[in-house]
């Protein structure tokens, strides 16, 4: 099943059938070609069993909680506050567009939700101040996938709900590598700035001006450390920190920044739950199919065929990126992990890999994937923003995707950089 599944998915995926049907129909022919009726009853059966998890309700209010940031312009004093701590260099407003990405990862865990609110602002303006358009929606999509790598993350909550991990573990040993991808994006802008010359987006701010754009930043900047303290602490769940950043940000738009109406709610609950639907009916799917998968043998016969390739810890771990930057390029973040994760992880645990470890290697090896031609999700976001063809941004955000890469590697074979936080705070071993 595993050797047809792909293929027949990528075709589908070619006629313009939606992710969500071809990750249903493709196993499902299979299973009917094979006369297997019963497992292709269960296949469907069990798409809502896959949705139906409290630990993946955290999904749907962390969405909620960046549309409401969004429309309740804590994203515009974010990216002033950046603005003020990095316009003044060349190539500032480049730099602000990522570090904007990073503080923006804090409080919504989504790569789409990073390109779409960042991009609809960045893009246009630095268009204005002469940068290509594929450059800034490139640069917009590159550092997008900073989100779901700096806490709190959706595709961390999906991992921990199928393999069983700690979210809070998941969600520390994301913090280094992400930065790790922030600074190197940053360091690539700075390069390219100097070569061809790249525009000051504004003079050097004094500290009265910096301290002012901090002052107008210190509330939604509070939503990390109120989600993460509260995690962290044992004061609520996952799910729980979700539903209070979602009262956090409404009552911060609403009544302490009022820049919100109440009227406006019903908009933001509407795009809001039709993401979270998407995101969710896409969970549903892969788990079904992985429930399938699994009373095919599929995942002892693939750990053999694994195993059997080398006893090299460190080159299986070369190969497997390798497998799941190109899964990556077709398949989204979350469905990959629901699929291949029960597969892949109990093989390098064995291999002494440890299991935090190899989380982090696959879900900032999948999140990058969302920036990757030529299925890469945030690239079509950032195309829709930005009016840009997909094809000439996929050029434009190479150099980006070869730091990103760079990075995968890094915490691959240094571990200490990814589990050192988890270990310090004793979420880890």
């Amino acid at each position: 099943m595993l050797i047809w599944f792909l293929p027949l998915f990528l075709f589908f995926l070619l006629l313009g059938l939606p992710v969500f049907f071809g990750m249903l129909a493709a196993p499902g022919i299979i299973l009917w070609l094979n006369g297997q009726e019963r497992d292709l009853t269960l296949l469907y059966r069990n798409l809502y069993n896959g949705m139906d998890s409290f630990p993946l309700m955290a999904i749907p209010f962390f969405m909620l909680a960046g549309e409401l940031m969004n429309r309740g312009g804590i994203t515009l004093r974010l990216v002033e506050f950046a603005q003020a701590l990095m316009g003044h260099l060349r190539g500032g407003l480049a730099h602000v567009n990522v570090l904007s990405s990073m503080l923006f990862a804090g409080l919504s865990g989504s790569a789409v939700a990073d390109t779409s609110a960042l991009g609809s602002m960045l893009v246009p303006a630095m268009e204005k101040q002469g940068y290509t358009r594929r450059f800034a929606a490139a640069i917009t999509a590159a550092s997008s996938v900073i989100g779901p790598i700096i806490p709190p993350s959706g595709i961390m909550i999906i991992y921990a709900y199928v393999m069983g991990e700690s979210v809070a573990a998941l969600f520390l040993a994301g913090i280094v590598p992400g930065v790790m991808v922030g600074l190197g994006l940053m360091a690539v802008i700075k390069v390219m700035a100097d070569r061809y010359d790249f525009p000051i987006a504004s003079a050097r701010q004094p500290w009265a001006a910096r301290g002012r754009a901090s002052l107008k930043a210190f509330w939604p900047l509070l939503t990390p450390i109120i989600i993460l303290g509260g995690i962290l602490g044992g004061i609520f769940t996952p799910t729980e920190a979700a539903a209070v950043a979602v009262l956090y940000a409404m009552v911060i738009s609403l009544f302490v920044l009022r820049t919100m109406r109440p009227g406006e709610l019903p908009d933001v609950l509407g795009r809001a739950a039709l993401t979270s639907a998407v995101v969710l009916l896409l969970v549903g799917a892969a788990m079904s199919f992985k429930t399938v998968v699994s009373l095919s043998h599929a995942p002892q016969i693939m750990a053999d065929f694994i195993l059997g390739l080398t006893a090299n810890p460190l080159l299986l771990l070369f190969l497997i990126n390798l497998l799941l930057f190109v899964v990556g390029m077709f398949l989204d973040a979350g469905p990959a992990i629901i699929i291949l994760a029960p597969i892949l992880a109990p093989v390098f645990e064995s291999m002494g890999v440890d299991s935090v470890h190899f989380a982090i290697i696959m879900c900032v090896n999948l999140t990058v994937g969302l920036a990757t031609p030529p299925m890469g999700l945030v690239l079509f976001v950032a195309a829709a923003v930005s009016k840009e063809r997909v094809t000439t941004i996929a050029r434009a955000i190479l150099p980006f995707l070869a730091v990103e890469i760079l990075v995968i590697f890094l915490i691959t074979y240094f571990p200490a950089l990814s589990m050192t936080i988890p270990r310090l705070t004793g979420f880890a071993d």
